[in-house]
């Protein structure tokens, strides 16, 4: 059976969030990629006889769905944080699609960061839908419930506390969310969006 890999990244020096927390959160990240491949090989396992073990593949394919996204919404985050973050620039087509989307990069930016600041752990995400060719801001409960359908993951921002308890206490997730942005790598995002295209 095919396995996922554990992507590996280089993040650097951060503001504000620690390499100490960086360290214990790509654990988990580790985490899920070998969850995801446990799971897949239990699923072939017992595929040998589905009509006897359709109690328990049921349950592994639910737990799959939360593993895999855990594993894919990771690799978005850790992709996009960076020691030598950078602004979007002005003539990218990221930044025009988000302007014509929300009438300007700061509207958009501020809807965001209020999104990330729901109550509950999950994630907040910017998707690009190329059916309507067009983006869209999402709050995704856990990993698993609230994936928009056949939609492109731009930008995943982890709200769970694991990802900012450590340098920020839970008070400090406001803060969190400012320090995310700074420490972007906006060059990787707009390669998403072309990609998406």
């Amino acid at each position: 059976m095919k396995k996922f890999e554990e992507m590996k990244f280089n993040i650097g020096a951060l503001k504000g969030i620690s390499a100490k927390n960086i360290e214990e959160h790509l654990k988990l990240y580790a985490g899920y990629v070998n969850q995801a491949n446990l799971v897949l090989s239990k699923i072939s396992e017992l595929s040998t006889d589905p009509e006897n073990n359709m109690g328990i593949l049921s349950g592994l394919q639910k737990r799959f769905g939360f593993e895999y996204n855990g594993m894919r919404n990771h690799e978005i985050y850790f992709g996009s944080l960076s020691e030598k973050s950078n602004t979007l620039k002005e003539d990218s087509e990221l930044k025009k699609a988000i302007t014509l989307e929300w009438g300007s990069f700061e509207k958009w930016l501020s809807l965001f960061k209020a999104i990330a600041t729901t109550r509950g752990i999950g994630w907040a995400m910017l998707y690009f839908d190329r059916k309507e060719n067009r983006l869209l801001n999402a709050w995704v409960d856990e990993q698993h419930l609230g994936q928009l359908q056949d939609c492109t993951l731009i930008l995943a921002l982890d709200m769970w506390e694991h990802a900012f308890v450590t340098d920020y206490q839970p008070s400090g997730k406001k803060q969190y969310i400012e320090d995310f942005f700074v420490n972007l790598n906006w060059e990787i995002m707009e390669e998403n969006f072309k990609k998406a295209l």
